[in-house]
């Protein structure tokens, strides 16, 4: 049975390290983070902590009990009855007591601890959403590293080329020598950019599975397709991030929370009651006797100052995170504004390099080598349009990595998904 059950497995895991790395969309690495990262357990339970203790929050004041001697004279002897029939002195008691419900001051302790919890759910979403934030940061870093590892094997295969034409020149006598050499030279550095972007997509590879919450080298590629998004029609606005920002709905619920907690401090002022009940054994023929008493606690006059001064600081707290809240919004629209501007910039840049700037550098290269080949033009010559090629690729996927890095800041903004 054991070896039966081990088969499949052992076949499973054969078939998945086989297999070619698994290729991942943005989609599924955010709705990993959002179900697996511990920053969300953590929240999670932390809510779940704050709701069961405002469970207890309508429950009864913990009875108190009490026993003992009784106006107990220390002389034993008068404990006895007496010769003459008299009774003895002292008794033993036994008593409890109990404050009642104020059922006012209970609804509002348990409003209070129930509201606790709401600022957390938000807290949560604002945690989440840097950390998709970010994912989506490495995706798109990574996104462009693979562009750049594309622009770097066509211009190896450049160079590659040229080098082995100029050799043959070389040993033809029609060539000079510098050139070949600046194109090896070249050559080397091409191959050293390919060492150090391969190893930056290691690097970010580790960061995106560490944010999924799983084992940091876990191989898997990425979906290489994007999308610049058109912000042109929205407006940043206080209603905007007032809908979309967790941490502005957090802080409307700290202010919540604030009145909340200002209430129970008012139904503190009033009158609590209560009842005690006390039952003596007399000594010596000292017949049983009981009290009853009603109780009642009446903060007057210093006993209630704390109450008061508790619910002046509150009302001053819910004034500052109001103003803590339309400050944030006044900030960040105006980052969104600017960096919807830039962007709008970028879009056009990356344009212009797509439909003019690109293919006449392309032509120009493509003309030096055509020429190159029929020897009307050096090698030199050639190389220089080469790189001009090679680093206006680069300064297009730059332009790339910052307009994604400003789309990513802008849904880092708005929180949107």
């Amino acid at each position: 049975m054991v070896k039966n059950k081990t088969l499949p497995v052992m076949f499973a895991l054969t078939v998945a390290f086989s297999s070619k790395a698994q290729t991942l969309k943005l989609d599924a690495i955010i709705d990993s983070i959002t179900a697996s990262h511990p920053v969300v357990k953590m929240y999670d339970n932390e809510i779940r902590s704050m709701d069961e203790a405002a469970k207890g929050a309508k429950s009864l004041m913990p009875p108190e009990f009490s026993t003992g001697l009784w106006m107990v004279p220390y002389n034993t002897n008068l404990w006895k009855k007496g010769d003459m029939g008299t009774t003895g002195m002292g008794q033993y008691m036994i008593g409890g007591q109990q404050m009642l419900n104020n059922k006012r001051k209970q609804n509002a302790d348990a409003a209070y601890m129930e509201a606790m919890s709401s600022v957390e759910k938000e807290r949560k979403n604002a945690a989440l959403n840097e950390l998709i934030s970010d994912a989506k940061q490495f995706y798109f870093e990574w996104l462009i590293l693979e562009k750049k590892l594309v622009i770097i094997e066509q211009n190896e295969k450049l160079l590659d080329f040229m080098i082995r034409n100029a050799e043959i020149r070389y040993k033809n006598g029609l060539e000079k020598i510098s050139a070949y050499y600046k194109a090896r030279a070249a050559l080397g550095n091409v191959q050293n950019m390919r060492l150090m972007l391969e190893n930056d997509v290691r690097e970010k590879r580790i960061r995106i599975n560490s944010l999924m919450g799983r084992n940091a080298t876990i191989n898997f590629e990425i979906d290489t397709t994007y999308e610049l998004k058109d912000y042109s029609v929205v407006v940043f606005d206080s209603s905007l991030f007032y809908n979309s920002r967790s941490n502005l709905k957090a802080i409307d619920k700290d202010i919540n929370l604030a009145w909340l907690k200002q209430e129970t401090e008012k139904q503190s002022l009033n009158p609590q009651f209560g009842i005690r009940y006390e039952h003596m054994f007399g000594f010596g023929g000292l017949p049983m006797q009981y009290t009853l008493m009603g109780m009642m606690k009446l903060p007057l006059g210093r006993s209630s100052k704390m109450n008061k001064a508790n619910m002046e600081s509150l009302k001053w707290k819910a004034n500052a995170l109001q103003s803590q809240k339309e400050m944030l919004v006044n900030e960040y629209s105006g980052i969104a504004y600017s960096m919807r501007n830039e962007l709008e910039l970028k879009k056009k840049q990356l344009i212009l390099y797509e439909e003019n700037i690109i293919p006449a550098v392309r032509n120009n290269y493509k003309s030096m080598q055509l020429g190159y080949e029929q020897n009307t033009e050096e090698l030199f010559m050639l190389y220089d349009a080469w790189e001009t090629l090679y680093m206006t690729q680069l300064e297009y996927t730059e332009l790339l990595n910052q307009a994604l890095k400003m789309q990513v800041e802008i849904d880092r903004l708005i929180e949107k998904k």
